[in-house]
């Protein structure tokens, strides 16, 4: 028998809870609250603790060994791109500079010298030819031959004279090709420019190794951020390589958390979350930017790295810092819902309630959409304003 019924509405959900108690004194267990289906969203986030660090670290180093001459900066210091931040002697490397500057000179004057040889070479041919070059334009030592040919004819009588002047022709063309050869041109495969040139090459890439050497004596910044360790000061001796200053974009800060892989599954690039830091009242929006593919073990959970960017980071974060890490992997708007504790045995898109009807209850299936964190949605098989018991 009901002893009594109190109606609650919650002005700020719409929700109708319907409450119904025993008579004083009677079994507990028998209270039933029940809700009106009504229509809303419906939201699934997921959430952990995450770190604020910056989207980008540069490890910087000098490009060559030796005496740390001046630091400009300290752990703290805010920078902007191009700005000096410590210098090693240079000395060594200005010198370098200047020896291979004085050998790349040496090679090009030897280049210039093997092609004054190569033209003077192709000018003394060039007299050589015309020298032979007969006044009638015919070649001298051919006219030469020519004359003798003629001879040979006016001796046909005598076959022994004809020969003699016929070898005599031969000898006279033969002289007249060989008596301009250019030595060396081409020569033995020595090639004196080529090799002049190869010396040339050779020198001007060890003033561009040098220079890059002398670069390297000097550390600035590649980008603006804030430097976050400085490895060294004025006076110690560094080795080429070996990160002296680490330097971090703040300008850009993230967010890396790590989620288990129950709830990874659902998390993609471009959704949206919020970020709650300790120093700030308010909670700022963030979006997923990455996600690793591969998840990492600690022996009894896997868990799958995320990162997340501010929409607006503000300009006091500090790297480091704790951030409870919220993000939306659902949503539907203007559906039906439920308390998701009102669903049970969900499966295959179905799921059932406990419809209330005056003080009778009885199970209803109902087709469900997205399970949320406090609604789920129903596709199927309820209708606004009816009453299901909220938990059963």
């Amino acid at each position: 028998m009901i002893g009594a019924g109190i109606v609650v509405v919650g002005v700020a959900t719409g929700v109708v809870l319907a409450v119904v108690r025993n008579r004083p004194g009677a079994d507990t267990s028998a209270e039933v609250v029940a809700v009106a289906v009504d229509k809303g969203a419906v939201t699934l986030d997921v959430a952990t603790t995450g770190t604020v660090e910056p989207a980008t670290t540069r490890e910087l180093s000098f490009a060559v060994a030796g005496t740390v001459e001046a630091v400009k900066v300290r752990a703290g210091t805010k920078v902007k791109a191009g700005q000096l931040l410590a210098t090693v002697d240079d000395t060594d490397a200005a010198g370098d500079v200047d020896a291979a500057e004085s050998t790349l000179t040496d090679a090009q004057d030897r280049l210039a010298d093997a092609k004054d040889s190569a033209a003077s070479v192709t000018a003394s041919a060039t007299v050589c030819a015309a020298a032979t070059t007969g006044g009638n334009g015919g070649n001298g030592h051919l006219a030469a031959a020519g004359t003798a040919a003629a001879r040979a004819g006016e001796a046909s009588a005598a076959a022994g004279t004809a020969a003699a002047s016929v070898g005599e022709a031969s000898a006279a063309v033969d002289a007249a090709a060989t008596s301009c050869t250019t030595r060396g041109y081409p020569d033995t495969g020595n090639d004196s420019i080529l090799n002049a040139q190869q010396s040339v090459n050779r020198a001007a890439q060890a003033v561009d190794k040098a220079e890059d050497a002398l670069d390297g004596t000097v550390i600035k910044a590649p980008i603006a951020g804030t430097v976050v360790a400085v490895t060294g000061s004025v006076g110690d001796q560094v080795s080429s390589g070996t990160t002296f200053v680490t330097l971090a974009d703040t300008y850009a800060m993230q967010v890396q958390a790590d989620f288990p892989e129950a709830d990874a599954g659902s998390l993609k690039v471009g959704q949206t979350g919020t970020v709650t830091l300790a120093d700030h009242d308010d909670a700022l929006t963030g979006t997923v930017v990455q996600v690793d593919p591969v998840g990492t073990s600690d022996g009894t959970l896997v868990r799958y790295g995320v990162v997340l960017s501010f929409s607006s980071p503000p300009s006091d974060l500090l790297v480091g810092q704790t951030a409870q890490v919220q993000v939306r992997v659902g949503e539907a708007t203007g559906v039906l819902r439920v308390p998701s504790t009102a669903v049970h045995d969900i499966s295959g898109g179905n799921g059932t309630v406990l419809v209330r009807n005056g003080s009778q209850s009885a199970q209803r299936t109902v087709a469900v959409g997205l399970r949320g964190d406090q609604y789920t949605a129903v596709t199927d098989g309820l209708a606004v304003g009816e009453q299901v018991v909220r938990s059963w």
